[in-house]
């Protein structure tokens, strides 16, 4: 297990956003936008939908593999390897508006499985993309608000759901691929 400390500049970011972004808007808004992600449940809602959709099923493969990915390298590896505290039992202090999440921190789970799905829409639909893109940059931001993730974790979650989109998208494309030219 690799431990990873919190750090105070990290903790000053969250500490200066609850300072000086905290509104009722947002404080009712982001708890509930949030759990759009909680689970990936509304990833695997469109996953769903996509392979239930012949013209769009290749693309709810690509989010399944993506997807599935994401919760045995996030949840499955790096979460339990790495075993980073979270912000708000690192600063008990620390104003909770929503239920806090039990598991370990880093990477935020709600971001990469988030980016890795908007990744692969990306790849197909720039338009569909766009939006998942806005809602996973929405739910990110929301985990730093909530002070239930680090922006270093949240960070990370990015990164690991673009690369692990995108492996899922030239995954399917290269099987594909390889498919036609069997057939001929």
């Amino acid at each position: 297990m690799i431990f990873l400390s919190a750090t105070s500049g990290e903790l000053a970011i969250l500490d200066w956003i609850q300072e000086h972004m905290r509104c009722d808007v947002l404080d009712w808004f982001l708890p509930r936008f949030t759990l759009l992600a909680n689970s990936g449940i509304f990833w695997v809602f469109v996953t769903l939908l996509l392979l239930s959709i012949k013209p769009y099923r290749s693309w709810g493969v690509e989010m399944a593999i993506a997807l599935t990915l994401c919760l045995f390298i996030g949840n499955g590896v790096l979460k339990p390897l790495i075993a980073r505290v979270r912000p708000f039992d690192a600063n008990p202090a620390a104003p909770l508006i929503a239920t806090p999440p039990t598991d370990y921190s880093f990477p935020s789970g709600h971001t990469y499985s988030s980016f890795a799905a908007a990744t692969v829409l990306l790849f197909h639909k720039k338009s569909w993309g766009a939006i998942a893109v806005i809602m996973a940059s929405i739910i990110a931001f929301s985990r730093i608000y909530l002070y239930f993730h680090y922006p270093s974790d949240v960070l990370a979650g990015m990164i690991l759901g673009i690369a692990i989109g995108a492996l899922a998208h030239y995954s399917v494309q290269i099987v594909q691929k390889k498919r036609h030219a069997q057939k001929g």
